[in-house]
């Protein structure tokens, strides 16, 4: 027989519970296999799921899972998801049920979505049941997914009907066997009459017959005994719910009241402490009734975190449960919801947070708002936890509105600006970082940071507002964000907020250009880096901070113009990344590999890094790193001569890029394209994108490749002068093709000259930046242009200055001597030499010929 597993959504709180009845089902399989296969498979084939049911994980075990997962989507999630019910499903087969289905969370809907629609062939059979009258009008998801499921032809609809009289008495048959065959005709006939065949009411009249007596067993053999028509007959199983509720005594009634405040399922242990009873008391009676097939049966036994043991029911039908919940008064259900609230946090002393939505419900039914929106705190982040954003969004919200509830005193502010900070992470994932809702949510977290003043509560908030505003390039913002978390940082002496805070404010500065600091900066970070003791980090801010670090430390002392202490930093970036096992911080790592390759123009080596970031950043769904490692291989591809495909990839993932509104660094990606421009022979379309980047790196201060920018913009135009001259057609009746991008007309009298002054600038900035390697660059540039256009006396002071200029700049170098740049320079320098020579020859010959 195939697995067969049961997920139940649930009213209360079930929408806002991201995967809750299918984490529920896979639980179940796990526990009730009583063997390691189910959590073997689980472990294999979906860690971001394990990690979500600490119950089948030890301490140590989950948190290496939760390092090995940080970072992950939820299109992994969903992913993994799926591979692992079909994992199951090889054995043997297997059946998903998952039930009222008219409650359940988006990200469950969206599973079942992504699991229709897939075409590898499974020996998986999904059912979802839901109740009609509760999803009518197409606003509601699953009346959405189902109709999209039916136009593609992806699920079949199963309307369940009302049972005919035979159908009842089949149902007799299969409940008593034989024995009932006497009076099963009958029997069926009446029950019948009285429920219509709706098979809960038939269900609940049948165990009322049983109940009182009316039908007996003697001999093994089903009779009549006392009246058939007892009392007046219910018209709808909601009056004969509520019949059969006053039939009870007053204490079941109380257990059935507060079971129902306690949820669809519930522990004894839970009434019992909100009837203030002793919890064996209230088993002895939620066994009788259970035994009797009345409102509930038992679901097993359940241990909480405090060692509280007890019983574990369930409502046969969400209809009972919604009867004797609508029978509790106003003020009753404040009080019990209240008290389970208060049970259940005590009981799960030190892990709450697994059980937040579910307190969070009852706290706020309880009016207890305080305690509601710590736990739809915690709830928002076991959802991002579970890569399902909206649903934290949900949370996070709500919560916002509940704390206008609470009196307007500083803690109040405080609790606002974590949610808020909270909140624009999830909002991040789903409206990018240029939506209007992000900036709104950050801007007023910022606002409230400056009333609430420097305080280390506020550290994690400013680092939020750090990432929003430099992945936006409003870098000056960051910089006065990262100086406010180092002055936290250094008056608190903690390490680890030392740690993130010199990092935050190396990466800044090396973006702005003032490499000096920022490697100071960076190597602060690095030297308090310890990967076991700040390991916790990587969780609290999505990326290990050690290897952003050595990653922005690379860059930084590469263009500062230490080739050999670039690669050693690079290294040990992908070293500690491989270590740390945090997705992110390995796509940074890998990226940060193939930026340096590409500093030492090796095409191949950019390939392959780009590529193995590109295949991480798919298989965990990371967007930015995605389209980052796009502009990479699309350049490394332009560079070995797939022109065409690289330029298109370099282009969509800069569009990629400016959709999500991460732009910083920007300027650098599109020197990249500039760079593939250039080596297809495009250069109008590169001049062009050069102006777009030098306007953002001035605009934003985003100005670390400014002087390289500079440099490209004379490279290309002296291409395009050759460019022109090749095309000039000797007939001048015959014209040139038009250029597809126009270039505005220049002050300059020549582009020779235009090209000197951008080669100047370059070496300026380059100088003013300390940034040697970019600074090498822009020397050899002026070199080979003054070499190329050596022509008479002002040319030898041009030459002279040019070959103290290189001489200056090659000397100052102590390592990286195998690098192109330096052995064209090394090369150059006798060459300028034996020029200066001929000019000198050249201006005597002049002189005497004069």
């Amino acid at each position: 027989d195939p697995w067969t597993i049961q997920g139940q959504c649930i009213a209360q709180y079930g929408t806002g519970e991201a995967y809750l009845p299918v984490l529920e089902a896979f639980e179940r399989l796990c526990v009730a296999s009583g063997a390691d296969g189910p959590v073997d498979v689980v472990r294999q084939h979906a860690p971001v799921w394990l990690v979500q049911m600490p119950a089948l994980l030890d301490p140590t075990e989950r948190l290496a899972l939760q390092r090995q997962t940080a970072g992950a989507t939820r299109e992994r999630m969903m992913r993994e998801g799926a591979h692992t019910l079909e994992a199951i499903a090889a054995e043997k087969g297997l059946v998903l049920w998952l039930d009222d289905l008219q409650w359940s969370d988006g990200a469950t809907l969206s599973l079942v979505d992504f699991l229709a629609r897939r075409r590898e062939p499974a020996r998986l059979l999904l059912l979802g049941t839901y109740r009609p009258a509760d999803i009518l009008g197409r606003e509601h998801p699953l009346a959405k997914l189902k109709h999209e499921l039916r136009l593609h032809d992806l699920c079949q609809e199963l309307p369940v009907s009302l049972l005919t009289e035979d159908g009842v008495a089949e149902y007799l048959t299969r409940r008593f066997d034989d024995g009932i065959e006497a009076i099963r005709r009958e029997l069926a006939r009446l029950v019948y009459q009285r429920t219509e065949g709706n098979p809960l009411f038939m269900v609940n009249v049948v165990n009322d017959l049983l109940a009182n007596g009316v039908i007996v067993q003697r001999h093994g053999r089903w009779e009549w005994q006392g009246q058939r028509e007892t009392g007046k007959t219910p018209t709808n199983i909601r009056q004969f719910i509520e019949q059969q509720i006053e039939q009870l005594s007053g204490l079941e009634q109380e257990i059935l009241a507060a079971a129902s405040v306690a949820g669809m399922e519930f522990s004894a242990a839970t009434v019992a402490a909100s009837l203030d009873t002793a919890i064996d008391e209230v088993e002895q009676h939620c066994a009788a009734l259970a035994r009797r097939e009345l409102f509930f049966h038992l679901s097993g036994s359940e241990e909480w975190p405090d060692g509280t043991i007890a019983s574990r029911y369930r409502f046969v039908h969400a209809l009972h449960h919604e009867v004797l919940y609508a029978r509790v008064t106003t003020a009753r259900r404040v009080q019990l919801h209240q008290r389970v609230g208060m049970r259940k946090e005590q009981g799960y002393a030190g892990r709450a947070g697994e059980i937040a939505l579910e307190l969070a419900v009852h706290f706020e039914h309880g009016r207890d708002h305080q305690r509601a929106v710590q736990y739809l705190g915690a709830a928002a982040r076991t959802a991002m936890q579970r890569r399902a954003p909206q649903e934290a969004i949900t949370h996070l919200t709500h919560a916002l509105e509940l704390l206008k509830r609470l009196p307007d005193i500083p803690d109040r502010v405080q609790q606002e600006l974590s949610l808020l900070i909270a909140l624009g992470v999830p909002l991040l994932m789903t409206k990018g970082y240029a939506g209007p809702e992000v900036e709104q949510t950050y801007t007023r977290a910022r606002e409230l940071c400056q009333r609430l003043g420097a305080i280390p509560q506020l550290f994690p908030a400013l680092h939020g507002l750090w990432v929003f505003h430099e992945v936006r390039a409003d870098l000056r913002t960051a910089r006065v964000l990262g100086e406010e978390m180092l002055a936290i940082a250094q008056r608190e002496q903690t390490p680890a907020l030392l740690l993130q805070a010199h990092h935050v404010l190396g990466e800044t500065l090396y973006l702005q250009g003032e490499l000096a600091a920022a490697r100071e900066h960076l190597e602060h970070a690095i030297a308090l880096y310890d990967p076991q003791q700040h390991a916790a980090l990587g969780l609290l801010y999505g990326l290990d901070p050690g290897v952003v670090s050595l990653s922005y430390a690379a860059w930084t002392v590469g263009l500062l113009g230490y080739a050999e202490q670039k690669l050693v930093r690079v290294q040990q970036a992908l070293t500690f990344a491989r270590q740390a096992a945090f997705p992110l911080s390995s796509g940074v790592a890998l990226i940060a590999a193939a930026i340096v390759s590409h500093s030492r123009c090796d095409a191949r080596a950019v390939q392959e890094q780009a590529e193995a970031a590109i295949a991480l950043s798919t298989e965990q769904g990371l967007p930015l790193l995605l389209a980052r490692a796009a502009i990479l291989r699309g350049w490394a591809l332009t560079i070995q001569g797939h022109g065409e495909d690289g330029i298109a990839r370099i282009q969509q993932g800069l569009s990629a890029s400016r959709a999500m509104g991460a732009i910083a660094g920007f300027p650098y990606f599109l020197a990249l394209l500039v760079e593939a421009y250039a080596a297809t022979g495009q250069m109008a379309e590169g001049l062009q994108v050069l102006d777009e980047a030098l306007l953002l790196a001035n605009k934003n201060n985003d100005c670390n490749y400014e002087a390289e920018l500079y440099r490209l913009r004379g490279e290309l135009l002296l291409g395009q002068e050759v460019k022109n001259q090749k095309s000039e057609n000797p007939n001048p009746q015959s014209q040139s093709p038009e250029p597809k991008v126009s270039i505005p007309q220049s002050a300059f009298p020549n582009p020779q000259s235009e090209a000197e002054a951008c080669f100047l600038k370059a070496l300026e900035v380059a100088q003013r930046q300390g940034a040697k390697f970019l600074e090498l660059r822009a020397v050899l540039s002026l070199v080979r242009l003054r070499q190329q256009h050596a022509k008479g006396l002002a040319t030898r002071a041009a030459l002279e200055e040019a070959h103290r200029m290189l001489s200056e700049i090659y000397h100052w170098f102590t390592e990286g001597f195998d690098r192109t740049d330096l052995q064209e320079a090394k090369a150059l320098l006798p060459e300028l030499g034996t020029s200066l020579e001929q000019v000198s020859d050249t201006s005597r010959t002049s002189r005497e010929e004069v």
